[in-house]
């Protein structure tokens, strides 16, 4: 009976993909248990430690389709071990006197947490593919739009023209450091543990340090210098790399629902036959996919910062925090492969207004150029002077509801500085981009020459 959003049927693909739900799934957990067992027992045979015959055995043996999941969970709830069980039904399937060599001197949080860093290592190519979908798309819409002006605005309110290929350069270049970010973590994460009960290694012998670097070899996996059983970090430096992408991405849908806003109307998401805004306001279309987008980051904020609760450990190790990491670490890579599988969507079907754009540029009248004007005429009259004279005409004009060439004519000073092309010219908004064309072929060259273009 699903009870989570990650499970129902009607809601699981707002906050999760069908490809994420399967590499957390209770059958892929126990799987990668079941591969760091066959890789141990593999490693120990190559030393001498186990018979050869039951190393290929054990890895005959270790798929989930020999594991009862029913009966396992039953015994796990009777003698109070969540591994145990699923030991004992591989042993069983791996019969003679083999199954005695399964497990041999590991302990129960080496398999998890090597289990973990495989489910990791899968959801990271996940991660890194769609990240690199959503840059694609930003990196279209940055070159499409260098030149599409726009209000540029602070504190909410319109401050001065940019160019909507500028903020989507804003962003791109934001999502290439996160990238940066997820490839410099590898090193640290997408690593294993063999290492016994204390993480002393003694249950392992004198070539416990080569068991340990085949096993994880075999899996992919770096080998730690000593053991990390309480040591968190590793998980929960994955978890907030994931929150800091989170939070853009929804800074990125937070903004794309404000400018659809009909008072701005300035973009819209993707409109399909059927789509519906409501039960009872038939005209309604709701920008339902910026708004999941800007929601979503909450809870996988709130989750990598259940992470850090588990940092803190008790002596070698304790359940009390590792477990936490259970609920929160999967949950913190669901949600994320949701905003960016939501968020390359969102941008590969958004349609920007240029028209909408230019019509709010000139809804303060030209007043958002205040600054052009003020730097020009400060090599004529000094930066103070040129600032209290616009200040003084702008506020005249706004008072009585003029434009803003209005008010500078109508100011003595600035008339008689100022020429009637001169005015037209320094009101336009076209005419004070500064350099937002050349950040956004800069910031699009660079990526392209990079991560966006492996």
């Amino acid at each position: 009976m699903p009870v989570s959003v990650f499970d129902m049927q009607s809601l699981q693909h707002l906050w999760s993909t069908d490809e994420l739900r399967d590499i957390f799934s209770e059958e892929t957990r126990i799987q990668k248990w079941l591969d760091f067992e066959a890789a141990l027992a593999e490693a120990q045979a190559e030393l001498g430690i186990i018979p050869a015959a039951a190393a290929k055995e054990i890895r005959a043996q270790a798929k989930i389709a020999n594991i009862d999941i029913s009966q396992m969970s039953a015994e796990i709830r009777r003698i109070k071990h969540s591994l145990v069980p699923a030991l004992k039904q591989l042993q069983a399937r791996c019969g003679a006197d083999h199954g005695e060599w399964v497990h041999y001197g590991a302990t129960t949080q080496d398999v998890v947490d090597t289990g973990v860093a495989l489910q990791l290592k899968a959801v990271h190519a996940v991660i890194l593919r769609d990240v690199a979908a959503v840059g694609h798309e930003l990196a279209r819409l940055a070159q499409a739009h260098r030149d599409t002006p726009m209000a540029g605005r602070t504190h909410g309110v319109q401050a001065l023209p940019i160019t909507f290929g500028h903020k989507c350069a804003v962003w791109l270049d934001e999502l290439s450091r996160h990238h940066d970010r997820l490839k410099e973590s590898e090193a640290r994460v997408l690593v294993g543990m063999v290492a016994g009960a204390v993480g002393s290694q003694a249950s392992l012998g004198e070539q416990a340090e080569e068991v340990e670097r085949r096993t994880l070899a075999k899996l992919g996996l770096g080998a730690p210098a000593v053991s990390w059983a309480p040591a968190r970090d590793r998980f929960t430096e994955y978890a907030l790399v994931l929150a800091m992408l989170g939070a853009t991405l929804s800074k990125i849908g937070n903004e794309l629902f404000n400018m659809q806003r009909n008072e701005f109307g300035e973009v819209e998401e993707a409109f399909s036959a059927g789509k519906l805004g409501s039960s009872t306001m038939p005209h309604k279309r709701n920008p339902t996919s910026a708004e999941n987008l800007a929601g979503l980051c909450r809870p996988l904020r709130a989750s990598a910062a259940l992470m850090l609760e588990g940092m803190v450990q008790e002596g070698e190790r304790d359940g009390v925090a590792w477990k936490i990491e259970w609920k929160a670490l999967p949950e913190c890579c669901l949600i994320a492969g949701a905003m960016l599988f939501q968020a390359k969507n969102l941008l590969a079907g958004l349609r920007v207004d240029a028209d909408a754009m230019a019509l709010n540029l000139d809804r303060m009248r030209g007043y958002l150029l205040s600054e052009h004007v003020m730097l020009e005429l400060s090599e004529r009259v000094g930066k103070q002077t040129a600032h209290e004279w616009i200040y003084e005409a702008s506020m005249h004009g706004i008072t009585h509801k003029l434009d803003f060439a209005q008010a500078l004519r109508q100011h003595k000073d600035l008339a008689a500085l100022l020429g009637e092309d001169e005015i037209l010219r320094l009101t336009d908004p076209a005419g004070y981009l500064g350099q937002c064309a050349a950040s956004v072929d800069r910031v699009v060259q660079r990526q392209q020459a990079g991560w966006l273009g492996a």
